[in-house]
């Protein structure tokens, strides 16, 4: 294997391997595989980085899956966590069969929770989570304060856990606010996004000192992972090493000077600039008049096209590679675009909904699809959101009301898998 033999009608063949001698094994490294992730190691300075070829969805299931099997005696089989979680933080509790208390603001894609929250949620229950669970950046470019959070957790004695699938770059700023170096016990990390990986290159990292898991990750990976890793994801992760210790942080830099100067003529042209995150644009749209996907539409005749959009936003996503050219397409673009009356509509507050079975029961159960209109009282059987954003309205095991339907059907989902009757 690979069947191709390096040879094919593709042109990149001879570049795609497999397992033989000299090309080190993902799962079971000592060799070049293994001298690559200690080299990402340093760059992170952590206590273990291990690669995934299947971006943060693997890197979130196995942190998981080593804090659930670390848990300490005081510890229930149970995970409080940030409502805007990643899909595959659902289908980490339907493999595991975990269950979750949910932190929530009432927003889709958003929930900037405190260390506060943390705090009040850990004080009120019985018996301590086996971890802690959130997400920053989010999709919107909203951060949390990890640092305080994670004090919080060292106090309750409680991991925490982050997906930070969109914040790789931020242990290489002047100021590293990445979360392992802030006080996260576990972080994934999507090279892909936001450096120059290739699609579904990611990071598992684990911090110093935590030597149950770092002893157990490989196996932990494995566990939900192909047999049958890409070495042109591994190879592009690989050559990262090597440009994230050179020139890297002056580029990261200098994006970042040029896309903070764009937000600042955006604002002045009237956008509203949201998120705090240093290489996303989040433009709230309908006070410029405009509902998202039209903003995005108008962008794509322009040949940008945006990371994400819906009726409220439309999301840019830039990296180190954005050059002068980009940014100056991308002002001229929307300062081209007309303001209009501000659109008043705004998202639907989303109440966390009754819980009738946990997502594992859920998701094994019987099921059928119907219209959201005919779904009041009846469960969620298993969610089909896109990606992106891969964040749910409703989750399994979870019941239909009637704020969930509308907030449904103002996000565009028409037809939901529920449980039979």
């Amino acid at each position: 294997m690979p069947g191709h033999k390096g040879n094919g009608p593709l042109g990149f063949e001879k570049l795609d391997i497999t397992e033989f001698d000299g090309a080190d094994s993902l799962f079971s490294a000592n060799g070049i595989i293994k001298e690559s992730e200690e080299n990402a190691r340093k760059l992170f300075n952590t206590g273990a980085t291990l690669y995934s070829c299947e971006g943060s969805s693997l890197s979130i299931r196995a942190m998981l899956y080593l804090a659930m099997i670390n848990k300490a005696d005081n510890q229930g089989n149970y995970v409080i966590a940030t409502r805007n979680s990643h899909s595959a933080f659902i289908t980490a509790s339907a493999l595991l069969g975990f269950d979750i208390m949910w932190l929530s603001t009432g927003k889709h894609l958003s929930c900037k929770i405190t260390a506060l929250d943390i705090e009040k949620a850990l004080s009120s229950v019985d018996k301590m989570p086996f971890a802690v669970y959130v997400t920053s950046p989010d999709y919107l470019g909203n951060m949390l304060n990890i640092e305080e959070i994670s004090k919080v957790c060292k106090k309750y004695s409680v991991p925490l856990l982050v997906d930070n699938a969109h914040g790789a770059y931020l242990r290489f700023l002047e100021n590293d606010i990445h979360p392992i170096s802030l006080g996260a016990d576990m972080c994934c990390d999507s090279a892909h996004k936001t450096l120059p990986a290739l699609t579904g290159g990611a990071y598992l990292h684990i911090a110093k000192k935590e030597d149950n898991y770092i002893s157990l990750a490989k196996n932990a990976m494995r566990l939900f992972a192909s047999t049958s890793p890409s070495y042109l994801i591994l190879s592009s992760l690989d050559l990262c090493n090597k440009y994230l210790d050179s020139e890297f942080k002056d580029e990261l830099k200098n994006a970042i000077c040029l896309i903070k100067d764009l937000k600042n003529q955006l604002s002045f042209l009237g956008f509203l600039i949201e998120g705090d995150e240093e290489l996303k644009i989040t433009i709230s749209t309908k006070d410029y008049g405009y509902y998202g996907y039209e903003i995005a539409e108008l962008l794509k005749n322009e040949g940008i096209f945006v990371e994400f959009y819906d009726s409220d936003y439309v999301v840019l996503m830039l990296s180190a590679q954005t050059s002068n050219i980009d940014v100056e397409k991308i002002k001229i673009a929307l300062s081209s675009i007309e303001r209009k009356d501000k659109i008043i509509d705004t998202p639907p507050l989303i109440s966390l909904p009754k819980k009738k079975y946990s997502i594992r029961e859920a998701s094994l159960m019987q099921s059928e699809e119907i219209s959201v209109d005919l779904a009041l009282g009846r469960a969620l059987a298993s969610s089909s959101v896109a990606c992106p954003p891969a964040i749910n309205v409703i989750n399994a095991g979870e019941v239909f009301d009637k704020d969930i339907i509308n907030a449904c059907k103002y996000y565009g989902i028409d037809i939901v898998r529920v449980i039979k009757l």
